[in-house]
């Protein structure tokens, strides 16, 4: 992967984390896991889906100069409307460094099929901000995915070799439902693949926790126990191969997601869950 790329490249390792979503929704028919828990894995993949839809739509939109009024997206314009379908406008304002992403005041369906609505506030560091210790912090003006109001602060800091970190400060979905708020932060090691011009030789080992309080208004935290080791080799690229994740909630119930029960690190989309000592083997959707 190219060093260039390193923004990118989170969109694909956040959209990893909601087999989170997906792995726990599966097993609610035999009550194995708590519900308190279940609610709490499904908001947290919901989060990290946002958190990836938003990285690929800043990597679509980010100036190929940040010091250049004006600078066209560094991405090919192919992959810009791929991304935005058209349903943004974008401006760029080399002085104070801030790339404003709107998409209006009426829902526009976007190419992953979701609507959205409002403003994603890009403002980038001093310097080239692709250079190691280059700060990305992203804010939501009135932003709505889904009739769905999402709030807070996301700040991205490259750590060189195609490795970043993420910290999400205060952030919330609003759904009618009830609302999810949470912190978190995640680490991204690349292992290998930097460098190269294609993606499928990358692996990435990610760590990190966050906090929240569910919609239900269950506090919980959900922290990655063993490094969640992600490959986008062909087969690989929809699932962790490895690694845990534990989501213990305020009423003191906790959940293993082990994404590697056999320890052959394998490209399949088999995992198990344990609650009070009781595993399931579970297949990742």
């Amino acid at each position: 992967m190219k060093a260039s790329a390193t923004l990118r490249s989170l969109s694909f390792a956040a959209l990893a984390s909601t087999a989170l979503l997906f792995a726990t929704t599966s097993c609610n028919k035999d009550n194995t896991a708590p519900a308190d828990n279940l609610e709490s894995a499904e908001d947290n993949g919901s989060a990290e889906e946002e958190n990836a839809a938003i990285s690929d739509i800043i990597n679509a939109s980010a100036p190929a100069d940040a010091s250049v009024a004006g600078s066209a997206p560094a991405a090919d314009a192919a992959d810009y409307e791929k991304v935005l379908s058209r349903c943004a406008i974008r401006t760029y304002d080399a002085t104070t460094r801030t790339l404003t992403i709107d998409f209006g005041t009426t829902n526009c369906v976007c190419a992953n099929g979701k609507t959205r609505r409002g403003k994603i506030i890009v403002r980038f560091s001093p310097g080239p901000y692709r250079q190691p210790g280059a700060i990305t912090t992203v804010t939501l003006d009135n932003y709505f995915v889904n009739d769905n109001q999402h709030t807070g602060t996301r700040v991205f800091t490259n750590t060189g070799s195609g490795s970043f970190t993420l910290d999400v400060q205060n952030a919330s979905i609003i759904t009618p439902a009830g609302t999810h708020s949470w912190n978190s932060q995640r680490q991204y090691v690349c292992t290998a693949g930097f460098g190269t011009p294609t993606i499928l030789d990358n692996t990435y080992q990610v760590t990190g926790q966050a906090t929240g309080t569910n919609r239900k208004n269950v506090s919980y935290t959900a922290t990655i126990q063993q490094p969640l080791l992600k490959s986008f080799a062909v087969g690989c690229a929809r699932h962790f191969v490895s690694g845990t994740v534990s989501i213990t909630n305020s009423k003191e119930k906790t959940l293993l997601l082990n994404y590697d029960p056999t320890g052959s690190a394998a490209c399949d989309n088999i995992a198990t869950i344990t609650v009070n000592g009781r595993t399931k083997t579970i297949r990742l959707k």
